[in-house]
C-alpha cells in the first residue's frame, strides 16, 4: 500500500515527499527510527524497480508527525531527537508537531518558544483539527511571531472534510498564516495522496505566487534545510486583491 500511495502521489505531480508516520501517539509510537528508515529504503527501491513511463520518479524522505504530550519538550531538549525516537523532516531542523486537543495555549507558546530558541523550526500540523487553535486566528498569529509555521491539509481546502475545516483553513489563508499544504494521506483509497486539486483552489483564489510558495518553494526550503523566504509585498497584495467567496466542493 505504501508503494501504491507513492505511485499515486507521483502521478498527481509530486516529485518529492516526506513520509511522516505518527510518532509518540498511542499505539503508533513508532520510535524505532532504524526500522522506519529501512521501510523508506525498501519502498523507494520497490518504486525504482517498478518504474515505467506511467509514474515519474519520486524522492522519499524520512520524517514523522510527532504528537506532543506533556513529556515531549523536556525529553527532546535533553537528548538528540533520534535517541528518543522522533524524526525531523528530511533530516532538517524542521519538526512536524501535532498538538493534542487537550493541550493549552500556554503549553503551545512554551513549546514554540523553547524549540525556536534552540534553533528548531516547529511546524504545527493541521491546526484546523485542533479546536482551540482553529477558533482563534489571533493566537495563531501570536504563535507565528514566536517562530511557529503552519501546515494545513489539502482535503480541508477542497471541502472533502466538510464545511467547518474548509472555512477555518480559508480564514488562515486570508490571514497569511499558512506555510505548507500537505496531503496527510492515510491510504491509497481512504484519504489518498494528491495535492493538485488543492493547489488549483489556492491558485484560483489567491494567485499563482502563493500557490508556488505553499506547494513548491517552502517544501523545497525544508528539503534544503534553510529558512523560508519571506512573502513578498507583491504576493501579499495579489492574494488580497484576488480573494473572493468560494463555494463548497
Amino acid at each position: 500500500e505504501a508503494v501504491e500511495m507513492c505511485r499515486l502521489a507521483a502521478l498527481d505531480g509530486c516529485v518529492a515527499l516526506v513520509a511522516t508516520p505518527h510518532q509518540r501517539r498511542g499505539s503508533w509510537w513508532n520510535a524505532d527510527v532504524e526500522l522506519l528508515e529501512e521501510i523508506r529504503v525498501r519502498v523507494e527501491a520497490t518504486l525504482v524497480a517498478r518504474s515505467d513511463s506511467e509514474a515519474p520518479r519520486l524522492e522519499i524522505h524520512s520524517g514523522g508527525e510527532i504528537h506532543v504530550d506533556p513529556r515531549f519538550l523536556g525529553e527532546f531538549l535533553l537528548a538528540p531527537s533520534a535517541s528518543i525516537g522522533v524524526l525531523p523532516l528530511a533530516g532538517s531542523q524542521y519538526l512536524l508537531l501535532e498538538l493534542d486537543v487537550d493541550s493549552t495555549p500556554r503549553e503551545a507558546l512554551d513549546l514554540v518558544h523553547e524549540l525556536s530558541v534552540e534553533g528548531w523550526r516547529p511546524i504545527l500540523a493541521h491546526p484546523e483539527f485542533i479546536p482551540w487553535l482553529a477558533e482563534d486566528v489571533d493566537f495563531l498569529a501570536r504563535l507565528a511571531g514566536l517562530g511557529a509555521l503552519f501546515q494545513i491539509t489539502a482535503m480541508s481546502i477542497t471541502g472533502d472534510f466538510g464545511r467547518r475545516p474548509q472555512t477555518d483553513v480559508l480564514r488562515f489563508l486570508d490571514a497569511g498564516l499558512v506555510d505548507f499544504v500537505a496531503s496527510d494521506c492515510h491510504g491509497s483509497t481512504r484519504r489518498p495522496p494528491g495535492l493538485s486539486k488543492a493547489r488549483q483552489v489556492v491558485a484560483a483564489r489567491y494567485g499563482e505566487p502563493l500557490a508556488q510558495r505553499l506547494f513548491s518553494r517552502n517544501p523545497r526550503a525544508v528539503l534544503a534545510n534553510r529558512p523560508l523566504a519571506a512573502a513578498t509585498e507583491a504576493t501579499a497584495t495579489e492574494a488580497t486583491s484576488r480573494a473572493f467567496p468560494m463555494g463548497i466542493r
